[in-house]
């Protein structure tokens, strides 16, 4: 073995143990933003909550204030969010996992810490894998998984750093992360090697990087829309004192997210905003399609279901601009939307042949 295979072995090695330490730092933040809902009290969001409904014309209003042993500390208080739809509910966000609470808010401070801590270690495994292969380290599955994690959660503290509410967004991502991590390597890991010569090309880094990027982007809008669809349905039941009112549990988890509005809106906002690079990834696909195999287009398996998620995604799009499909038929829409580009990834790779099958899981 000459030196420069064994120095990208080494390279390789390093990348796993690095990808390991992730995951190990990823279940502490998990365990830490268990702690952030745990320990948040929903006394406080119902408190809160009634607080900002009967202030909700005045933004102005004093942030949250909360008694601890020795003083009394203060919280931001959350932005007041409705919905501006006629005849729509108006409930304003709670005010988050924290539960209004400096022990909730403490565990969340704790929890994002952790995170930024396994991303950095996340960050730094995908770019000694990177260096191991000297190449994009996109050019199988476990590679796309493990970059499409970091990418997600790098999406996730970039709207952290700037200040947008998306901290509750926390738990299932990193709970998600730890699934897709887990599955790389125990299911998808492929050792180092080079690609075939079709994918030697610029090509590589242009298609793969923007399908990460807005499969990344996506991912984040699907959690959104799939908590949409449980807190609408959660307000739906508090708008009806005649109806079945919700449980202890179910309203001690709910109350913690934004309002439904919110949600709607966040999970539109970042569907819309990635959708054009959805398209470009399209149109790159095509065009290096067209320099490795002579054709543009030749409905292979990988190229139809990009098609289908796109035209699921469009659906989605005008759905949001229709009145009468606006709220849950248009979210249910973007959940199938996101079913398709999963069903991409994971179904076409796994379990059907074509072009793209060339580099196996």
């Amino acid at each position: 073995m000459n030196i420069a295979a064994a120095a990208n072995e080494t390279l390789a090695h390093n990348s796993n143990l690095l990808v390991y330490s992730a995951m190990a730092v990823y279940t502490l933040a998990f365990i830490a933003h268990m702690a952030e809902w745990v320990f948040g009290s929903r006394s406080k969001v119902g408190r809160t909550a009634a607080a900002l409904t009967a202030q909700a014309k005045a933004p102005a209003a004093a942030a949250v204030q909360v008694a601890k042993q020795g003083g009394t500390a203060v919280l931001e208080r959350p932005k007041i969010i409705t919905k501006a739809a006629v005849g729509s509910r108006d409930v304003p966000d709670g005010p988050g996992a924290a539960g209004g609470t400096e022990k909730g808010d403490l565990y969340g401070r704790i929890a994002v810490s952790l995170t930024v801590l396994a991303w950095a270690l996340h960050v730094g495994g995908v770019v000694t894998r990177a260096l191991s292969v000297q190449r994009a380290p996109w050019g199988n599955m476990y590679e796309f998984s493990t970059t499409f994690a970091a990418v997600a959660v790098g999406l996730y503290l970039l709207l952290l750093a700037l200040k947008k509410n998306v901290r509750w967004i926390g738990l299932p991502l990193v709970t998600t992360v730890l699934l897709d991590l887990g599955l790389a390597i125990s299911v998808l890991y492929t050792a180092s090697d080079q690609l075939v010569p079709a994918l030697h090309s610029y090509w590589l880094w242009i298609h793969v990087s923007c399908a990460i990027l807005s499969g990344a982007a996506l991912y984040l809008g699907a959690v959104a829309t799939l908590l949409f669809l449980f807190r609408d349905r959660h307000e739906a039941k508090l708008a009806d004192p005649a109806g079945p009112q919700p449980g202890a549990f179910a309203t001690s988890v709910l109350e913690r997210l934004p309002s439904a509005a919110s949600l709607d809106k966040f999970a539109y906002r970042i569907n819309a905003t990635v959708f054009p690079l959805w398209t470009f990834t399209i149109i790159a696909g095509a065009i290096w399609a067209e320099a490795a195999w002579g054709r543009y287009w030749g409905w292979d398996p990988k190229e139809v279901w990009t098609f289908i998620t796109w035209v699921a995604y469009a659906c989605y799009l005008h759905a949001r601009a229709t009145a009468g499909w606006k709220g849950r038929k248009a979210a249910w829409l973007g959940v199938i939307a996101f079913a398709c580009y999963l069903f991409n990834y994971f179904g076409v790779n796994i379990f059907v042949t074509g072009l793209h099958s060339y580099a196996g899981v």
